[in-house]
């Protein structure tokens, strides 16, 4: 099999337990819309749209932490993480599907969470939802090598925000400016460059983390 067909059928095979487990996106659904109602109700009247996008990250950040917290549950629970080591195919290919299943959680959970954002507090340009887009796949590039690194730990629920949020912090900034700063196109940039760089430094640095863990 050639690389893209096991990083299809990896991403395939996440996205069918999801299917019929029905654990995850729901889940994430359910949080990301009352954690956006629970705002809607507690700020006060005439908050600034810069705050309310701020908010609108908080609640795409904890989102996908409750997504990537849940990815490498199944394959640790069930034995199924050495068998995917021992598979043959680049171990790299299991973090690119694990990073594509959880993208596409991240983005159907999104379909929902943003309309609900444009209603409660203000509108979406193209240009925030491009930054949107963008975030999303440097928090899942990222969030999934590190849930991988956690998911060993008895503690991973603690642990793996202690890893994210902090490497989170540039999408955010990069998000908030891209929806409110006149110049968003620097921010897009920045956006894109954090999604360029530390996704190949997550594809490379995989095989390291799997080889420590088995």
């Amino acid at each position: 099999m050639t690389y893209l067909a096991d990083v299809a059928a990896l991403t395939g095979k996440d996205l069918r337990v999801e299917l019929r487990a029905k654990d995850t996106l729901p889940a994430m659904l359910l949080f990301v819309l009352s954690t956006l109602v629970v705002f809607h109700f507690a700020l006060p009247a005439g908050t600034g749209e810069a705050a309310a996008y701020g908010l609108l990250w908080v609640a795409i950040v904890f989102t996908a932490l409750l997504g990537l917290a849940r990815a490498w549950v199944a394959e640790q629970e069930h034995g199924v993480f050495d068998g995917l080591v021992l598979a043959p195919c680049d171990r790299s290919a299991i973090w690119a599907g694990k990073t594509i299943a959880t993208l596409v959680f991240l983005l159907a959970a999104q379909v929902v969470a943003l309309p609900a954002f444009a209603l409660f507090f203000a509108p979406l340009d193209a240009t925030a939802i491009a930054g949107v887009l963008l975030a999303d796949l440097g928090i899942c590039a990222v969030g999934s090598l590190l849930a991988a690194m956690a998911a060993a730990s008895r503690s991973r629920e603690l642990l793996l925000p202690l890893l994210v949020l902090p490497l989170a912090i540039p999408l955010v900034i990069g998000g908030v400016g891209a929806a409110i700063s006149p110049d968003a196109s620097r921010y897009l940039l920045l956006l894109a460059l954090y999604d360029a760089v530390f996704s190949v430094l997550s594809w490379a640095s995989f095989e390291y983390v799997v080889t420590e863990q088995t």
